[in-house]
């Protein structure tokens, strides 16, 4: 399952937004470090579900009327302060909960109504522009010290004959979630010695920036967007390549809201509808999130996974059949299973994502929109329908 980790400084909604994303039990409170211990649970990413191309809908529990949420595990951790890599703060703790995460999102409170450490001030006293760069230099400081920490043994290694650097990289850097491939292309794209002995702490750095950019890839969530002073989400668009504005209050209330049967709304929706009795105060705080909705295309909460999992680290949707032409696995359901897979896979890949023996048997593929076999190195596209034939 991909991971996604909350990160950002205290106070800026990231427990709110984990906990309207995954409508577990939290702590949520308006003060630095309400989160301790790292919160895990399960979310989803929305897609077009492949049973909108049949006359009925596929009665999974996570398919919505032809909306599918597909499951990915969200981290909530404490709150980065400056000095975070150096121990401040949580910051240790945080940090090394961010070792297993494919892509963070980073949560910045855009009403600039909580100071640099995560204290609250008057909206708009903070600059939020500053709390983009600051959680990516944090990360990029953390693991240069890792690097660093770990570069002695990199040395020793090298008065071996058969020395690799490459190798020795990889052996270091897997522990941050760095595959064979990621430290290979790094190294191409980076000028340095040939002899690690000669590496200077400028090296290091730029192999730790680069590494944790393609390792940890950021979107940026402009929280408090409902709140937030005119340009403020305009000026964080400027400062990052990928920003969502959001409302994380915004979607929790929604979410309540849609449990208790007073309005009809499925996350990622631009709207919703008062389906139930409301108060005329509640009434007036589902209009003012509406309002946001409507300036944003929705809450936010929805499209800042959505962006991270589908555009930035590029994946698609594919899903493994039995019955080619029902769509269905053996015990006649429609569309059970639904997988994450980076764009450029190919069925032999999707069956190993199903299970490593189905993988291990592999003997070819069929494309059930098509109901014709496909080949092995086809590259599957977003709401593929598969049928593995497989010996295992």
């Amino acid at each position: 399952m991909l991971s996604i980790a909350l990160a950002g400084k205290p106070n800026a909604g990231k427990s709110t937004f984990y906990k309207a994303a995954t409508m577990a039990d939290v702590d949520v409170g308006n003060y630095p470090f309400t989160t301790i211990d790292a919160n895990r649970g399960v979310s989803h990413v929305r897609t077009d579900c492949p049973c909108l191309d049949r006359e009925e809908r596929c009665g999974d529990d996570d398919c919505h009327d032809g909306k599918r949420y597909v499951p990915v595990e969200l981290i909530d951790v404490a709150g980065l302060v400056p000095g975070a890599h150096e121990g401040r703060g949580l910051g240790n703790q945080f940090l090394d909960e961010l070792t297993n995460a494919d892509v963070i999102l980073n949560v910045v409170d855009a009403s600039g109504g909580t100071d640099e450490e995560g204290e609250p001030v008057e909206v708009g006293e903070h600059d939020p522009v500053e709390d983009v760069d600051f959680v990516e230099e944090e990360m990029d400081l953390w693991l240069a010290s890792i690097v660093s920490r770990n570069w002695e043994s990199v040395e020793r290694q090298s008065r071996s004959p058969d020395f690799d650097l490459d190798e020795a990289l990889v052996d270091m850097l897997t522990g941050v979630g760095a595959t064979e491939l990621d430290v290979a292309r790094t190294l191409r794209d980076l000028e340095y010695p040939e002899d690690p002995i000669a590496w200077t702490d400028d090296h290091r750095e730029a192999l730790a920036r680069e590494i944790r950019r393609r390792t940890k890839p950021i979107v940026v969530v402009a929280n408090k967007a409902d709140i937030a002073p005119e340009g403020n989400v305009e000026r964080l668009r400027d400062a990052a390549e990928r920003v969502v504005p959001a409302t994380a209050d915004g979607e929790l209330a929604l979410r309540k809201a849609a449990e208790a049967g007073v309005v009809a709304y499925d996350p990622g929706d631009p709207g919703f509808e008062i389906v139930g009795d409301v108060s005329d105060q509640q009434r007036d705080g589902l209009e003012r999130i509406r309002e946001v909705m409507a300036e944003h295309g929705g809450t936010g909460v929805q499209g800042a996974m959505d962006t991270a999992v589908y555009d930035l680290l590029d994946h698609i949707t594919a899903y493994p059949v039995q019955n080619d032409a029902k769509w269905t696995d053996g015990q006649g359901n429609v569309l059970p299973d639904a997988f994450l897979l980076p764009r450029g896979s190919t069925p032999k890949d999707l069956a190993y994502a199903v299970h490593s023996d189905i993988g291990d048997g592999y003997i070819h593929a069929v494309d059930a929109r098509e109901g014709m076999r496909i080949s092995d190195e086809e590259e599957l596209e977003e709401g593929s329908v598969i049928k593995i034939v497989s010996d295992n």
